[in-house]
């Protein structure tokens, strides 16, 4: 079913009767666009943490608007043992409720425009038939605003027309606006002479013109009229002025009231819908849906927050669980115990540091209270609320893996970065390697090689190097001594031994460790004199060559004293440049 503005309230009921019935819900959103800095297949990688990821789309995909959302109710029929579905597309479009409402700004990309166009999509839906909404904060500011006005239309002795600044007295008129005001007065006198008239319309005006009219009436007129301000369909807004008596009067602020209700709920309006689906408590799924998500809430909840505690020594985790949304608890030391004054910051007493590490626990514990409905400002250590995170050591600059599970198995992958783009990757089951392998033959956007394979082909281009460099070094005299041939690399052959190793993978880095830049450093090889001879039969006895093999093979035993080096159980892969 199609949702836009002009069918959302007919619509509406059906909406909430779907809502009811379901047994869970499918979303889906479209935007005005996906990353507003690096491109689309840049903003993240495969090996973002949850941290990262949120922060990357945060950062550059909120500023796009979510102007079409998906909703799809599923409901069981045990009878004919078959699912029920309802669909809707919502077409959103934050237009403004009034001169006082947001007036949001949102980016495009050409990209997710070209996208949707090419798929049909109707933006004249979107930008003139959008429905509009308003997040929790926006509709709270709203309803004060109405409350406010509606305790001062109803203070006592005031009409239903009286501004926030009425006077009871005499008001100033400008000297520019005191002929305007007499003019309005003298027609309110005829329509209270006339017995034909019941209505006057004054012609539209600026607001400050009609703050005066509003003061002027309230003081001059307390009883008899009725005062509204109305707006014409090019947005021009007039004054409306009606002879009435209390009786109506009375009736005529009650549908004024009535209206301003329609009308808050009007500028809510699709807010409404992800109100339903929140406190339903029913599931909710997704494809992808973390962009989805986040757009929801940022749009139609809430800003989406930040991370709350960026920080976890001891010392900064203390004054951070002090601020907002936390809460300090109430703490007083035993009788006959010493009290601890955080002010002091006795930091490294371990009494102290153990009282510190208490207070923190009760501030998150009772910040997760606040999750509930209704609120609870007290959290036990005894609260499901906080069971999955028993047993759970949390390991400090560790980037990959966040705890040590002390009640079942540990994360069974490890990272460690060597760029942006390309990591070492450890895994803890030996026979899950060739999977992996086996599957990055049909990977496009990335590539995986065991580590033996990366180390021998780094040190494959390493003596070819070394070997170009020194040929040419030795052989260029002699060239031009004998014009005879010279010899390079590239008529070398040599045997260069496989090698394999077990990489500890720490906390995530840009640069190789030291163990790796000693171990890529090191080559492994042979040349036999009969093998440098055949490459130039004009050389001199190669005595050169001999040492340099000798230098090798002596390099080869440091490297391994029993002549080969054991490949580990543990294998690892590096991940290219490309995502």
């Amino acid at each position: 079913m199609e949702i836009i503005r002009s069918n959302f309230k007919s619509n509406l009921h059906k909406v909430y009767q779907a809502i009811e019935e379901a047994d869970f819900f499918a979303i889906d959103g479209e935007f005005s666009g996906i990353s507003d800095g690096p491109s689309v297949t840049a903003l993240t990688n495969g090996f973002d943490t949850p941290e990262e990821r949120y922060q990357k789309l945060k950062k550059h995909s909120m500023d796009f608007l979510l102007f079409q959302f998906g909703l799809c109710t599923f409901k069981y029929d045990y009878t004919d043992s078959k699912y029920i579905t309802k669909s809707f597309n919502f077409y959103v479009f934050p237009k403004p409720f009034n001169r006082s409402s947001p007036d949001v700004k949102f980016v495009c990309q050409s990209s997710s425009i070209d996208f949707l166009a090419s798929q049909g999509f109707d933006f004249n839906k979107v930008f003139r038939n959008g429905i509009p909404y308003l997040n929790q904060e926006e509709e709270r500011q709203l309803r004060e605003q109405y409350d406010e006005k509606r305790l001062q239309s109803n203070g006592a002795g005031a009409l239903s027309y009286t501004s926030p600044n009425t006077s009871k007295c005499p008001v100033t008129v400008p000297d520019d606006q005191k002929k305007f005001i007499d003019q309005v007065v003298e027609k309110i006198e005829d329509l209270l002479q006339s017995e034909e008239n019941q209505n006057l319309d004054l012609e539209p005006c600026t607001g400050f013109q009609r703050k005066l009219i509003y003061q002027t009436l309230s003081w001059k007129y307390p009883k008899g009229i009725h005062v509204e301000t109305l707006e014409t369909e090019k947005k021009e807004r007039y004054i409306v002025i009606s002879k009435v008596d209390e009786e109506e009067r009375k009736r005529r602020e009650q549908q004024k009231q009535a209206k301003e209700q329609e009308e808050l709920n009007d500028a809510v309006g699709f807010s409404r819908v992800i109100h339903a689906i929140a406190n339903s408590g029913k599931l909710v799924i997704g494809h992808n849906m973390l962009l989805d998500v986040m757009h929801t809430v940022h749009q139609f909840y809430c800003p989406l927050p930040a991370d709350i505690i960026n920080n976890t020594s001891l010392a900064e985790l203390e004054k951070r669980l002090k601020e907002t949304p936390f809460n300090p608890p109430k703490v007083e030391s035993a009788e006959g115990f010493p009290s601890y004054d955080t002010a002091s910051e006795q930091l490294h007493e371990a009494g102290y540091d153990a009282y510190i590490t208490g207070l923190c626990f009760i501030s998150m514990a009772n910040y997760l209270g606040s999750f509930l409905s209704p609120p609870k400002s007290h959290v036990s250590a005894r609260s499901k609320l906080i069971e999955p995170f028993f047993n759970k050591l949390f390991l400090m600059r560790v980037m990959d893996i966040p705890y040590l599970n002390l009640e079942g198995p540990d994360c069974n992958i490890q990272i460690s970065w060597i760029d942006d783009t390309s990591a070492f990757v450890s895994l803890s089951q030996p026979e899950q390697v060739p999977i992996a392998v086996n599957t990055s033959k049909y990977a496009e956007s990335y590539r995986i090689q065991t580590y033996a394979d990366y180390i021998g082909k780094r040190r494959e281009k390493q003596v070819k190097r070394k070997w170009m460099e020194d040929s040419w070094k030795e052989v260029e005299p002699k060239r031009l001594n004998t014009q005879c041939a010279s010899y390079g690399s590239q008529n070398h052959h040599y045997h260069a031994n496989s090698l394999t190793a077990t990489s500890t993978v720490g906390k995530r880095n840009l640069s190789p460790s030291r163990a790796e830049a000693g171990l890529e450093a090191r080559v492994s090889g042979e040349i036999s004199d009969t093998e440098l001879e055949k490459t130039d039969p004009c050389a001199e006895p190669l005595s050169e060559g001999r040492k340099k093999a000798k230098k090798l093979k002596r390099m080869k035993k440091d490297l391994s004293p029993t002549g080969s080096i054991s490949d580990s159980s543990a294998k690892l892969f590096e991940v290219p440049d490309t995502w």
